[in-house]
Parts: C-alpha cells; sequence; structure tokens
C-alpha cells in the first residue's frame, strides 16, 4: 500500500479553510446576501397533480398590505426553453418553464408567484390567491399505468443471456424495489434577482454555476454576458442542485417586471415537489452460476419513474457489466410516466440503487449456494472492464476486501441466521460492494502571486460541502510552497475563469491538471521577472536554473534557504502581482482504460426481537480511490455518505397521496432521516494508490461511492440477524416482526 508523504500537503489532513467563515456565521449563503430594498416572493403551488387551470382569482390577494405583483400564465410572457444538448451549459431541471401554459403536471407545481415587501405579506397573501382547476385523476404509482411496451430507453448485451441463464445449474430471480427519496440539504433552495439595466445577477444556491448561467441566459432571453451567477457557500445539494429549478426563474422574471431585487426561498414542503428526488426503481435481476459459485448469466431489467415533462432514467444498469466477471451479460431499463415532479440525480444516482438490487440478488445466491457471501465475490472478481475490453487504470477492490475483512474481523463470521448474539441482540453481519466511475472535465484556474506574500486562486467552479477551498489551497501550497493560510480562493462566480459542476464525484479530479497549471504558470513568470529586477540577486541569470521552494526564489542547486521570499521579487520589480492561468481537459487515456473507484462496506446490525429494534451497531469502510488530496474531509465525505446509506437503507421513502399526489410526510417529522442516535462509531481506510491516468496527483472522485453499497449490506445483514430477506428499502421493523410472530 502506497502513502504520501507527511511532510506534503498534499495527502495530509488539512482543516477547512473556510470552516472559521462558517462555524462564526461569516459564510454568505445564497438568500443570506444583504441586498438593499429586496423583495419577496412567494409561490403558489397546485393542489392537485394532474389537469388544467380554468381560473386563478387574485383580487382578495391583491388588495393585501404590501402586495406588489402576482404573476401567473395569464400575465406574463412565455420564457424560452434551452437548447439542450446543442449548447454547452444548458440543462435545466426541469425542461418546461414556469407559467409556460395551463398545464398541471404535479402536484406542488408552481402555478403564480405572490411578490411583497416582506415575506410575511407575501405568504400571507399567496394563501389568498384561489386557484380553479379541471381535475384528472393523478397518476402517482407504477401499478397506475400500463408496462412501458416500447424498447428499452437503454440496453446492454454481452454473450448470450437469456440461455446462460435457463441452462444455469443455479438460478436466482427476483425483484428489488427502492422507494423515492428526497434530497433534503439543510440550506434549501433559494434564490435573490437584481436586475441591473439588461445584466442580472442572481445569487443562488447551486452546484454548477457555469450551468445556471447558461440556462438564465436561454430561457430568461439574455445574452450570456449580462447573467452572473454567485453562489460562494452552497449547504449542500447531493445533487439536487446541480441545475436550475423553476423558482431561480420567477424570481428573475419577479425582478425584471418590478425592477428591484426580488427574493424567492422554496419551503421545506415544496422541497418534496419543485426541487427534484431520486425516482422509484423496480428492478428484476436474474443470476445463473455453476455449482462452484461462478456466474454464468447476469440479466438486469430496470423500470423507474420519471415526469410527464422531461424523460429522467436513474441509470441503475452502469456498474452491471463491469463489477463482476461474466460471459454473458443483459441490462435493459425502461420509464414510465407519473404525475410527480422530475427526478433528478441523488448522491449516487443509478449506481445506489441499481447495487441494492445487484449485490442483493448476489447475496440470494451466495446463502442458496451456502458460500460466504464475501469469497462469491472473490469467485467472480472482475480482472479487467468486460463491458469495453479495457483494463482498468488502477484496481484495488480485492485488496479491499481483504484489508476490510480483517479489520472487521468476517472470518469470525458464522453463517447460520441468528448465530451471533451479543447479550440480549441478535447480530448480523453483511458486505457490499461499492463502486463509482471516474471522470475528469475541463476546467479553467487563475493564480495570483501577490506582493504582500499571499496567493489567490480563483475559478468559477463551487464547494458545496465537499472541501474544494481546502484542495485549492492545498495545490497551490504544493506548488508554490506558500502556507496555505497564506492562500485566498475565490469560488462560486460565473465570472471567474470556467470551472466545472460539482456533480459526479469529477469536481476535484476536474480542476487538479488546472490549478497546477496555473500555479507553474505564475510560479515560470515569476522566475522570468527575477533575472530582469535591477536589485534582485538573480538578474541575469538564466530562469531555467531558478525556483521556487518553501515561497522562496532560489537556485535549483541551493536549498531553499539561500534564496530570496517571492515578494521581495515583485517588490524588486514594483509588481503587485503576477499571475497564471492553467487548463485542464478530459483526460485522454479515458479512452484506453476504464477509470472506476471500488470499495466494500462491512456491516453489523444489531436485532433485539424482545423490543422489535434493529440498529446499525457498526460500519467499516473500505475505499480505493485513486491519491487521497486531504485525508480529513475525504474521510468526512464517505462518512457522511454511509450516515445516507444507513437512511437509506432503514428510514428514507417519500410517499404520495394516490388521491391528490401530494407527498404526504413533505417534512421533518415524517420523513425520515438518519441522526446522531442512529449512528454508530463509523471505520474508514482508503488504501491510497494513485491512478495516473487521471493526472499528475492522481485522484479520483468521492463524493458518491461511499453511499453506493450501504443499502445491500444492511438488507444482508438483516438477513444474517433475523431471517428476512428485505427486497423492498427502507427496512421496516413491521416486516421484522410479522416472521417473529409467524
Amino acid at each position: 500500500m502506497s502513502t504520501s508523504s507527511t511532510s506534503s500537503v498534499i495527502g495530509a489532513s488539512v482543516t477547512r479553510v473556510d470552516g472559521r467563515l462558517k462555524v462564526t456565521g461569516a459564510a454568505r449563503y445564497a438568500v443570506d446576501h444583504p441586498i438593499e430594498n429586496v423583495a419577496y416572493g412567494y409561490g403558489v403551488s397546485s393542489t392537485i397533480a394532474n389537469g388544467k387551470i380554468t381560473q386563478i382569482d387574485t383580487s382578495a390577494a391583491e388588495r393585501m398590505p404590501g402586495v406588489l405583483a402576482i404573476l401567473h400564465h395569464g400575465n406574463t410572457d412565455p420564457l424560452f426553453r434551452t437548447a439542450g444538448p446543442l449548447q454547452p451549459n444548458s440543462r435545466p431541471s426541469e425542461s418546461r418553464p414556469p407559467f409556460e401554459d395551463d398545464v398541471v403536471y404535479y402536484y406542488g407545481q408552481f402555478v403564480a408567484l405572490v411578490v411583497a415587501n416582506t415575506f410575511e405579506q407575501a405568504q400571507d397573501a399567496a394563501f389568498h390567491v384561489k386557484v380553479t382547476y379541471d381535475e384528472k385523476k393523478p397518476l402517482v404509482h407504477l401499478d397506475d399505468v400500463p408496462a412501458p411496451a416500447g424498447p428499452p430507453v437503454k440496453n446492454y448485451t454481452r454473450g448470450k443471456a437469456d440461455e446462460a441463464f435457463e441452462s444455469a445449474p443455479v438460478k436466482i430471480d427476483e425483484t428489488y424495489i427502492t422507494p423515492v427519496e428526497t434530497h433534503n440539504p439543510m440550506e434549501m433552495h433559494g434564490t435573490i434577482a437584481v436586475w441591473n439595466g439588461d445584466k442580472v445577477t442572481l445569487y443562488e444556491t447551486s452546484q454548477g454555476v457555469m450551468n445556471h448561467q447558461g440556462v438564465m441566459s436561454e430561457m430568461l432571453g439574455v445574452p450570456l454576458d449580462r447573467v452572473q451567477v454567485i453562489s460562494p457557500f452552497c449547504g449542500s445539494g447531493f445533487g439536487g442542485k446541480l441545475f436550475p429549478w423553476p423558482h431561480s426563474l420567477l424570481a428573475a422574471m419577479a425582478a425584471r417586471r418590478l425592477d428591484r431585487p426580488v427574493k424567492v426561498s422554496v419551503p421545506r414542503a415544496l422541497m418534496f415537489t419543485t426541487v427534484g428526488h431520486r425516482p422509484l426503481t423496480r428492478q428484476r435481476v436474474r443470476l445463473g452460476a455453476t455449482p462452484d459459485g461462478k456466474l454464468t448469466a447476469i440479466i438486469h431489467d430496470v423500470l423507474n419513474h420519471t415526469s410527464h415533462t422531461d424523460d429522467i432514467m436513474e441509470n441503475c444498469t452502469e456498474p452491471t457489466p463491469l463489477l463482476y466477471s461474466c460471459p454473458n451479460v443483459a441490462a435493459a431499463q425502461r420509464l414510465v410516466k407519473l404525475n410527480v415532479g422530475t427526478p433528478t440525480p441523488m448522491r449516487g444516482p443509478g449506481a445506489c440503487p441499481g447495487l441494492f438490487a445487484l449485490e442483493s440478488a448476489l447475496d440470494e445466491l451466495a446463502v442458496k449456494m451456502k458460500i460466504d457471501p464475501l469469497d462469491l465475490r472473490l469467485r467472480n472478481y472482475a480482472e479487467i472492464d468486460e463491458s469495453e475490453g479495457h483494463p482498468f487504470s488502477s484496481k484495488h477492490l480485492r485488496e479491499a476486501y481483504q484489508a476490510g475483512a480483517e479489520r472487521f474481523g468476517w472470518s469470525k463470521r458464522t453463517p447460520g441466521i441468528g448465530s451471533m448474539r451479543k447479550g440480549d441482540e441478535i447480530l448480523g453481519w453483511g458486505v457490499g460492494t461499492a463502486t463509482w466511475s471516474a471522470g475528469r472535465g475541463a476546467a479553467e484556474v487563475r493564480v495570483r502571486l501577490m506582493a504582500d506574500g499571499t496567493a489567490r486562486a480563483s475559478s468559477a467552479t463551487q464547494d458545496i460541502g465537499t472541501g474544494t477551498y481546502t484542495v485549492f489551497a492545498q495545490v497551490v501550497s504544493d506548488k508554490t510552497g506558500i502556507p496555505v493560510e497564506r492562500i485566498e480562493v475565490v469560488l462560486g462566480d460565473s465570472s471567474l475563469p470556467p470551472g466545472p459542476t460539482s456533480g459526479g464525484s469529477t469536481a476535484t479530479a476536474s480542476v487538479l491538471p488546472a490549478i497546477s497549471a496555473a500555479s507553474t504558470a505564475a510560479i515560470e513568470a515569476l522566475l522570468k521577472a527575477s533575472v530582469r529586477a535591477d536589485q534582485s540577486p538573480f538578474k541575469g541569470a538564466d530562469p531555467a536554473t531558478l525556483a521556487m521552494t518553501a515561497g522562496r526564489v532560489h537556485v535549483k542547486e541551493k536549498s531553499p534557504e539561500t534564496g530570496i521570499p517571492f515578494e521581495q521579487i515583485l517588490k524588486m520589480s514594483r509588481l503587485a502581482a503576477l499571475e497564471g492561468n492553467g487548463k485542464s481537459v478530459p483526460s485522454h487515456e479515458a479512452h484506453k482504460v476504464t477509470a472506476q473507484s471500488f470499495g466494500a462496506h462491512f456491516v453489523e446490525v444489531a436485532w433485539d426481537p424482545g423490543i422489535a429494534r434493529l440498529r446499525v451497531s457498526r460500519v467499516l469502510s473500505v475505499f480505493d480511490v485513486g491519491r487521497v488530496i486531504n485525508q480529513k474531509t475525504a474521510r468526512n465525505q464517505i462518512l457522511g455518505a454511509v450516515v445516507m446509506g444507513i437512511g437509506m437503507g432503514m428510514f428514507e421513502e417519500t410517499i404520495y397521496d394516490p388521491r391528490n399526489g401530494k407527498p404526504i410526510n413533505n417534512n421533518f417529522a415524517d420523513y425520515i432521516v438518519s441522526t446522531n442516535a442512529d449512528i454508530p462509531e463509523l471505520d474508514c481506510i482508503f488504501l491510497d494508490y494513485p491512478d495516473s491516468a487521471m493526472g499528475e496527483y492522481g485522484a479520483r472522485g468521492i463524493g458518491e461511492i461511499g453511499l453506493t453499497g450501504v443499502a445491500p449490506a444492511m438488507a444482508m445483514a438483516t438477513y444474517h440477524a433475523t431471517g428476512v430477506r428485505v427486497r423492498e428499502l427502507p427496512i421496516r421493523i413491521e416486516k421484522l416482526m410479522q416472521r417473529g410472530m409467524a
């Protein structure tokens, strides 16, 4: 196992450079910006899920104190649609602009916006807007509509999977269901829109300021250079803030109409309707195997719901063709349109529910064949990506299994149901494989070395709570030797050099080469200045003989202590600063190899049948994610993902009322998420093998992979403890009690 040098800032446990701002309350989130003369918008949302608006009566609301305007489809000009794949940075969350027509597609859809001098006035008036509808019966469950008859929206085949399955000596054929899950970050969605002439500035909570700028430009009909999106801090998003939602457009529309700044915040209840969710999936998995446990067939059929306005696929079959070695694989996905809001990516999209089905089926095969579930995975270990025939750029999953098994004590596991006890509790142990693709996109970064001895790095990407500010500072420090605390990082503004969206676990890998290149360019400019300044001890020297180390310019063959601080060079040259620009592009190596991260979760649950209590008592996660840039923030990402995984496995489910399509548990009292009381001591191991295909630093993203594989490991552990096979999440106590009472 390789390890990063303890003397290097890269790979160290560096405290977040933005941490003090956050804990002192100085960090400004979207709706925190102190904008003068701001008005407040409050949405009027539909109380039906299917039908048409027949009348909007605003007369009573318009007479109420402080009301400035009430916008709806009858008094606003239609917005434009985006160009989609024809233009970069052109993806909205809903392709249909708000107020485009009188059709209602889902409960909670914005049908009007009340704008008033205060939030309270806008909220009160919104409740006095009377909307009448021509209502139709909503379709909110998969069983409400016929199964799709057309070809799948995604299809993969190799070998002859159907024939191999039919002839297999051992078979598993089961269906697994994951429910609707709703993103619930602490910071709810919100926008402040400010027009200055024909330019609009949007203070946003966004995972992609560049895409947000592009979408708003197209849908508002404003040139790109007249739209600025500012999002210096984002109170997490989990995928729900990747693409703009209708409230952002409504704020801009209202501000343009009134020629006054307008703030629109999405209340918690509407977080369940207007800003996306992970769609429900129904997955049939068929496995065929030889008597010694070698897979001969994998067939994975997926159905997920989408909205009537957009086709959003939960890519559950993405890991299916490559995770295990098997000659015959078929995977197909289909969509069903329901009267719900448009789904959107949620942390680990596709792979999370997909691995719940695939890993659960593999465990059922292990039980049927009386093979240790970890041993079965090793028997079917994929040495290459059999879906493409490519080698993996770097894969150490076998070592992850072994390291995890050793630390967890897997060899002490006894296979019998209910055979492991601790006091009054029955213990169950499970393992789940985790995987996520590794990507690297385009990015631009500017690094500025300044005469006061500090540095500044800037890019139009954003930090959504993952530690991006700190990674920027670490790389600049690594290249220049300037201490992290003397490096300012500026992110979250579309006017800066273009940066990537924070999604798909690609942001860090995308910006690293650009930060490195920009730092190097700034250093090169500094070294050239060193040989030109009259007072410089290096005047007349060849810049190639010089270096910058520990923040000092020196002769390469000599130690940094023999040189002088870089800021003295700038002062000698009467320069305020020197800067460098750097770019990164998708790796060319990606066409030759498959870049993929891997890991394994080892989970222990404790079941007390006397009081019908199931709890997660221990989790160990082991990951092969390339080089780890910051041990502290990386660990934070994994442990946070495991917490979400426990929520996915045991608690989370959005439930729709079949009468009107309303999410009936649209609050934190009824939509259950993991709390501290639900979380045991969590342990995490990083193998830390740099992946050369990902560039100089060899880092792959870690945002999603920590969530993949948690839920199936929990379901496996639950079966081991109780004998109840849970194929539909979440794991409900009622299901476990029913077996105990039978």
